[in-house]
């Protein structure tokens, strides 16, 4: 800022203060106490000089020094000075002229500088009227607003006729902070100082109104509740004058509540306060209803309610074999944790099983059957499609509508800290933009972290170590890997017929007569009609779609049985092989048909897929073109890889395999999977690719009664793969009986049960060079 000075800089005492900015032409109060401070107005008092009156930077400053106020600031004259008998003074001082300080000189007793004498740096422009005019306008409204200013400081401004000197009147009268009032003390230009202050009465203006209309509402909703609690206190006289219960005693109720049940002891006092919170609020608002229901969510969990539990292995060893036919590896995992629990005691925490295996094998009827061996409760409930995080979580209370997450939710339906939880589709769960779930079960699945799981309504650890979470999925590839470490992977593949034979005579149909209220005497279905059923209308590798044909059998059965009357005369209804197409219809599925015979360019391979094992029949065959692989049949990019690894394979050893006469610039080989409209992908079929494109190639005839699964490398050596247990009983039920497996899979058909290898027989090939020479004949 450039300064006029209009003459020479004079020596003055200099008095800082705090959180005051005095302008010229105000009058004001001082009241000082710091010792230093008292010197200075003593001395400038026996002197006769005047007294250079400025702002402090740091209010919390006691000693100033220089650097710790501000040069701008005002000379005053004081007009009367006063001894309090506290020891401070207090002085009435007027602000005459801006200054500013040249030098400051400091000794141990006063402040004291050269002041030099601030002046306006341009004449007042032709606009200033107007300006001026503006200034008591809105002036005049801040004072109609803000009723701690006198009504006669508008009065005394009709006699100043300088517009500057208006302003300096008005800016003091304001109630900002200290940094403003000193810029526009320090300010030397009328017209930007008159702007700027027109600025600040305008936004004090708008702050003060928008104050007001807050002050308002806040005054019409006291005055609403006070009306509240006067008719309250009214209803509640005329209720006792009735007899009626009070209000009140809800509270009363729920502290009872709150006593008598067994939380944790800062639940307890979590729930009290929100009690308290209760009890002084109108019973009809909404925030007490939330409140209510927070409570209710309180008491109804299982805090420290067990469940007495079965640990008799005898008892569930048959309870197991009484549900389920086969699954020894499953059950017997069961077996191991109940004995495991006799030992430990509570010390075992629940654990996490993952039944990974094809719809209808029995997952979820399984998990039921734990429950039952165990003696404990069961839950359930289904991820497939979740995708917000607080389904697991909860919301937050402060939502509408909100509610805990699933778990909490299913602990309350348990009632007991101890139940069984099923979460069903784990392979399914989603995410978005709302959060992820999976991330948000980490916590609920880990032995470690789940006895203090929170949830964000419930806002207190709940222990879940005791829970058995069992879960279920399809594959396990689509299931985050930090989940799926987690949980103790126990996989279930597809039955045989063999098996689905027993379990339809021994589980489905004893179910199915029961629900549809037919007996033994009314009813026969043969086994060669539940054979027949499952290989010309079911094949699967569950048993859901065969228990929907019988379930239709029984109807059929029990319609027959309605129309004719219920008769001690009716005969028993026998149901066939010839009968089924009069029940079901014609057969829906058919055999694939299988080379019977040596052909050229056709191989069967072997595929996992969601519903279990799958066998598939491979085609290619080679033509004139311009050296490219063609695939067809809705192969997904890991197969066409494969197609590509295989045909790599060939071309770098087309010599050792008889093709080095084949021109491979002009030469297409066209690859087909049939069913095309099925979607097909995995990594398993790299050595069925090479030998059927080498058969179409080489003209060696494929060998029939042969099936293969295998990755290839590019070295021609043959990968493991998954799922061969699927693979080999799929396989099985097309009644092929040669079956070239990698060698590293040898383990995994060592550890298979008898029943499933019989009548097969395995060749463990290590080279893509052995798989040629079992399946193809000889040149």
């Amino acid at each position: 800022m450039t300064i006029t000075e209009s003459v020479q800089a004079e020596r003055c005492y200099i008095l800082p203060v705090r959180d005051l900015v005095l302008f010229p032409g105000v009058i004001v109060p001082l009241y000082i106490g710091r010792p230093r401070s008292l010197k200075t107005i003593e001395k400038a008092s026996i002197e006769d000089k005047p007294l250079f009156v400025v702002a402090q930077k740091d209010l919390t400053t006691e000693e100033p020094m220089s650097e710790d106020i501000y040069t701008i600031g005002t000379l005053c004259k004081v007009l009367q000075m006063i001894r309090i008998p506290d020891g401070t003074v207090k002085i009435l001082v007027e602000g005459k002229q801006r200054g500013c300080i040249r030098e400051f000189f400091e000794d141990e007793e006063t402040f004291q500088g050269n002041i030099a004498i601030v002046q306006w740096v341009s004449a007042l422009p032709e606009n200033m009227e107007a300006l001026k005019r503006s200034v008591l306008e809105l002036f005049e409204k801040y004072v109609s607003i803000n009723a701690k200013i006198p009504k006669e400081v508008i009065v005394s401004l009709a006699n100043i006729e300088h517009p500057c000197d208006i302003a300096d009147v008005v800016a003091s009268h304001l109630k900002i902070k200290t940094e403003k009032k000193q810029k526009l003390l320090s300010i030397t230009n009328p017209e930007k100082y008159i702007k700027l202050l027109i600025k600040i009465l305008m936004e004090e203006i708008e702050l003060m109104e928008l104050e007001q209309s807050i002050q308002e509402q806040v005054r019409q909703k006291m005055e609403k509740g006070h009306r509240e609690y006067y008719l309250r206190e009214q209803l509640k006289i005329i209720q006792t004058e009735l007899g009626e219960e009070d209000f009140s005693s809800e509270t009363e109720n729920l502290l009872k509540k709150i006593a008598e049940s067994e939380m944790p002891e800062e639940v307890c006092k979590k729930a009290r306060i929100e009690v308290d919170r209760l009890s002084k609020m109108p019973p009809i608002s909404s925030e007490a209803s939330v409140l209510r229901t927070y409570l209710d969510w309180l008491l109804a969990l299982p805090w420290n309610t067990y469940t007495e539990e079965n640990l008799d292995i005898t008892k569930a060893q048959r309870i197991l074999d009484e549900d389920h036919y086969g699954l020894v590896k499953v059950k017997e995992r069961i077996l191991e944790f109940l004995a495991v629990r006799q030992l430990a005691g509570k010390e075992a925490k629940g654990q996490v099983l993952c039944f990974v295996g094809p719809p209808g094998v029995g997952k979820t009827s399984l998990a039921q059957s734990i429950a039952r061996a165990l003696g404990r409760r069961f839950v359930n409930f289904s991820l497939g499609g979740v995708r917000d995080e607080a389904e697991i979580r909860g919301h937050r209370r402060t939502y509408v509508g909100a509610q805990p997450g699933r778990i909490i939710q299913k602990m309350r339906q348990a009632g007991t800290k101890n139940p069984i939880m099923l979460m069903d589709e784990i392979d399914k769960i989603g995410q978005d933009f709302r959060g992820d779930p999976a991330s948000a079960l980490l916590e609920v699945l880990d032995p470690a972290q789940n006895s203090n799981f929170t949830d964000h309504y419930i806002e207190s650890a709940f222990d879940l170590s005791n829970v058995i979470f069992i879960t279920t999925a399809n594959v396990t590839h689509t299931i985050p890997a930090p989940l799926l470490d987690r949980m103790e992977v126990i996989r279930l593949p597809g039955y045989v017929a063999e098996e689905k034979i027993h379990i339809a005579k021994k589980h489905l149909l004893p179910k199915l007569f029961k629900e549809h209220g037919l007996t033994d005497k009314m009813i026969s279905i043969t086994s060669k009609t539940v054979e027949k059923t499952i290989r010309d209308y079911t094949r699967e590798a569950g048993v859901r779609n065969l228990q929907r044909s019988l379930a239709t059998l029984c109807r059929k059965v029990t319609l027959k049985i309605v129309r004719e009357g219920k008769d001690s005369t009716l005969k028993k209804i026998t149901i066939g092989v010839k009968d089924l197409k009069d029940y079901l219809g014609a057969p829906r599925l058919y055999d694939v048909q299988l080379p019977q015979n040596k052909q050229k360019g056709t191989v069967v391979g072997l595929a996992w897929t969601e519903s279990g094992g799958d066998v598939l029949v491979i085609e290619a065959v080679a033509m004139s073109g311009k050296g490219d692989i063609i695939l067809t049949g809705n192969l997904g990019n890991i197969m066409q890889e494969s197609a590509q690894t295989a045909l790599g394979f060939l071309r770098a050893r087309s010599a050792e395999l008889g093709l080095d006469h084949i021109n491979w610039k002009n030469q297409d080989i066209h690859i087909h999977v049939p069913e095309g409209a099925i979607p097909k992908d995995g990594p398993s079929a790299g050595i069925t690719m090479a030998v059927v494109m080498l058969s179409a190639l080489s003209s060696r005839q494929v060998l029939p009664g042969i099936a293969m699964t295998g990755e290839i490398s590019l070295q021609g050596k043959v990968l493991p793969v998954g799922g061969i247990r699927e693979k080999i009983l799929a396989a099985k039920r097309q009644k092929i009986s040669n079956i070239i497996i990698p060698g590293a899979n040898r383990i995994d058909v060592e550890e298979m049960e008898q029943w499933v290898t019989k009548g097969l027989s395995f060749y463990f090939v290590d080279n893509v060079s052995e798989v040629f020479d079992i399946a193809l004949e000889r040149r």
